[in-house]
């Protein structure tokens, strides 16, 4: 399954896609962790050790890598490089894996500042075009507001897009931009899933601010366990079974949601 998971700044689709990365891999299945949001936490989330994230470089980071497969220096354009460069080995050479997860950062090309088609950015992009695309393992792109990352030929392979959505009125505004994004390049279908909600009237309020081709999978609780989490260092899921009963119910209707869909 291949599942991009976007939305407002601090609306925790970190915290959802550290904790259905982790459900996936519970069941056997091997997993990719892709945090291709700018402001990277999801190492954070998974507990990873702070020596180890220092030790995590983001794919955009790495000139020597960024020219060894596309012939230019990160940073150049209008000159020549590589559009098909090889990453197959990627994942496996620069990911951080433990247990049944590889985490991989991709960082952010200039392209999306500056508008170049820069080397850094065609590595970026056939990347992730060959993990969603090519491999078999579970993928989980926890990504910005934004998708500049993506593709139309990415996102004809995504399983599911899914905007996490909180009570508030930023929060809708920005699943309806991520909405008009994803339909642009050829994503009918959006899914939501509410956070940090208090009870049945904000999952109603969220509902309410829905539009067609936006369809709510499930929800999340105000959770002081997962604050909690993020104070004392540790991944949001551990210790916290009402957390993961409610990614159980969410993946399951995406399960159903997709069968039906299909």
């Amino acid at each position: 399954m291949k599942i991009a998971i976007t939305g407002k700044g601090g609306v925790g689709k970190t915290t959802m896609s550290a904790s259905l990365s982790h459900l996936f891999a519970s069941e056997g299945k091997r997993v990719l962790a892709v945090d291709a949001d700018p402001d990277a936490n999801l190492a954070s989330a998974f507990g990873i050790p702070e020596e180890d994230i220092a030790n995590i470089h983001p794919i955009a980071e790495l000139p020597d890598l960024i020219e060894e497969r596309t012939g230019a220096k990160p940073g150049a354009s209008g000159g020549m490089f590589r559009l098909n460069p090889r990453v197959d080995d990627i994942p496996d050479e620069v990911g951080y894996r433990f247990g049944n997860i590889t985490l991989l950062i991709t960082g952010k090309s200039r392209e999306a500042a500056t508008g170049c088609y820069c080397p850094e950015s065609v590595l970026l992009r056939r990347l992730l075009r060959h993990m969603i695309v090519e491999r078999d393992e579970v993928v989980i792109l926890d990504m910005e507001a934004g998708i500049e990352h993506l593709t139309r030929g990415t996102t004809e392979a995504m399983d599911a897009f899914i905007v996490v959505v909180e009570p508030g009125q930023r929060s809708i505004q920005t699943a309806h931009t991520v909405k008009r994004m994803a339909g642009e390049l050829g994503i009918k279908d959006v899914l939501v899933v509410a956070n940090k909600v208090r009870g049945d009237e904000d999952v109603e309020k969220i509902k309410h601010g829905l539009t067609e081709g936006m369809t709510l999978i499930g929800s999340l609780s105000y959770n002081a366990g997962i604050v909690q989490s993020d104070i004392d260092a540790t991944p949001p899921y551990e210790n916290n079974p009402e957390l993961m009963e409610e990614i159980k119910a969410i993946k399951e209707k995406l399960e159903q949601h997709l069968k039906t869909y299909v």
